[in-house]
């Protein structure tokens, strides 16, 4: 795997320019964004977006005046996430491509790559803060968010239970709806100082001051949160999370703290120490920190133990280890898993679990068992677990074709969604629902636009009333479903669909 801090500035720029940087979370397949970015950066190559920015007359007045982006609403696409089957949700967003492009360029400009780099470099210079979710790019055949799983797994479960050699205490704590509460201006912060971000807050040239803009652009001039949903804006928070950590390590040093280590990946921080008050004091400094940035911990999400082995692995994961066991029987392995989903809702263990489950059914051509009762038991999973949307649906595709009679099929479906319409703000799901039909019912009528696109093409997802037509046109010539691959996809989701790696034996990890 490669770090990107060791890249170029070229690397970094076609990096950050791929389909996969530019959202990171599942959508089916024949969604495709690679050739609207690579068009856009080819017509912006050497130009600023301003320079694409609408006009209009101003009144009374004979010059015209431009329209800039953050005076628009819905410029970027937001998708709302059900988070528990009930009331909490979070928003991904497909980032408007032409301020997302241009934000690319902007950063991996030879001079701001280079300073960026040098400031990271500032940002880990103590080696007992240890940050292990710089964006990494695999140099082999599974994905970057692969790589980027494996990376935590290895670095952060394996490399703290490594610890418990040389700690007897680790403290958990994370901060709360991170990206949601990230103030903009706190990035000119990070990347040149408080009090440098303060007097030059107008200079078009500081590269943080660049960064603030172009967040304000496709946030309708909100200094309050950024974007989830992509590489770049996963890059941009870990110049303010960075940030902090040279915050605690000044502080730590002047408390002349020695006997400690702190691993983080984002927002999650482990603290492993040998007296509990000095891991309790470096937790008070975060929270300081945190407050002076806009953020906050989470009080649920700490944890103080004196079990270092065991509470460094995930407790989703400590339950399916030591409850894990394959019966042989569809029905009762399935209830299992539900259990879990019970246990430890959205974990990380219980998409695994499933996952594991789909290779099992994947080849399978008939059953005896009660597919209504399987189908049950997959529905009130995904119903209150939204991390499973993409495997749940690859498995009730699979479900559906076990049942020989097409009106019973159709039976099941409507139940299926009649069921799910009763979640609010279920964007995410309406999408991979529209999946299973496909090709069974293609013209079913979806609320979500992104669902609505798949059928027409001349639906917009993006507020782009702010561009000349030069760009505009580039957007809207350029289709972001490939009707080549609906074509060809299966009324079954196939593994490779919503699989996180090649190799189902990754799962075992």
């Amino acid at each position: 795997m490669k770090n990107i801090l060791n890249y170029t500035h070229v690397e970094a720029k076609q990096y950050f320019l791929k389909e996969e940087s530019y959202f990171n979370f599942d959508l089916p397949p024949y969604f495709k964004f690679q050739n609207l970015i690579t068009k856009l950066s080819e017509k912006l190559d050497n130009k600023l977006l301003s320079d694409f920015y609408n006009t209009y007359k101003n009144a009374g007045k004979k010059n015209s005046k431009a329209t800039y982006p953050s005076e628009f609403e819905n410029v970027n696409y937001k998708l709302l996430n059900n988070k528990d089957g009930r009331f909490a949700w979070r928003p991904f967003q497909l980032i408007h491509p032409a301020i997302y492009v241009s934000l690319v360029h902007r950063i991996t400009e030879k001079q701001n790559w280079e300073f960026i780099v040098k400031r990271f470099k500032s940002f880990s210079k103590d080696p007992r803060i240890s940050c292990f979710s710089i964006p990494l790019e695999s140099d082999s055949k599974i994905s970057d968010k692969a790589k980027s799983v494996l990376n935590w797994w290895q670095s952060i479960e394996q490399k703290s239970i490594g610890l418990a050699l040389e700690y007897e205490y680790i403290l958990h704590t994370d901060i709360a709806d991170c990206y949601g509460s990230l103030y903009t201006h706190t990035i000119p912060w990070a990347l040149h100082s408080k009090k440098t971000a303060k007097k030059e807050k107008d200079n078009k040239l500081l590269i943080g001051n660049v960064i603030d803009w172009h967040l304000q652009d496709m946030s309708y001039g909100q200094t309050n949160g950024i974007p989830q949903g992509s590489t770049l804006m996963d890059f941009v928070a870990e110049m303010v999370l960075g940030y902090a950590d040279l915050e605690l390590s000044e502080r730590i040093r002047r408390l002349k703290l020695a006997d400690f280590q702190i691993l983080r990946y984002r927002d999650d921080y482990r603290i492993l120490a040998n007296n509990p008050q000095d891991a309790e004091l470096i937790v008070k400094h975060i929270t300081e920190i945190m407050i002076e940035l806009g953020m906050q911990l989470s009080a649920k999400k700490t944890l103080l133990s004196n079990d270092v082995v065991q509470d460094s692995i995930k407790p989703d994961k400590l339950f399916w280890i030591y409850s894990k066991k394959e019966t042989g029987n569809l029905q009762k392995d399935l209830l299992l898993i539900h259990n879990l989903s019970k246990k430890h809702p959205n974990s990380g263990s219980l998409t695994r679990s499933l996952h594991e489950f789909f290779y099992r059914i994947e080849p399978i051509k008939k059953t005896n068992q009660n597919i209504t009762v399987l189908i049950s038991i997959i529905i009130d999973i995904t119903y209150k677990n939204p991390r499973t949307y993409p495997i749940s649906a690859a498995i009730l595709s699979k479900f559906i074709t076990l049942i020989s009679s097409k009106k019973a099929q159709n039976r099941i479906l409507g139940l299926i969604l009649r069921r799910f319409e009763k979640i609010p703000n279920t964007g995410y799901l309406q999408i991979w629902l529209q999946r299973i039909l496909l090709k069974t019912n293609p013209n079913y009528s979806f609320n979500e636009d992104l669902c609505k696109k798949v059928i027409d093409s001349n639906i917009s997802i993006w507020n782009s009333d702010w561009l000349k037509d030069s760009l505009k046109n580039i957007i809207n010539s350029n289709p972001v479903v490939d009707k080549k691959v609906i074509q060809k996809i299966r009324a079954i989701i196939d593994a490779k669909e919503v699989e996180l790696f090649e190799s189902k034996t990754i799962y075992t990890y």
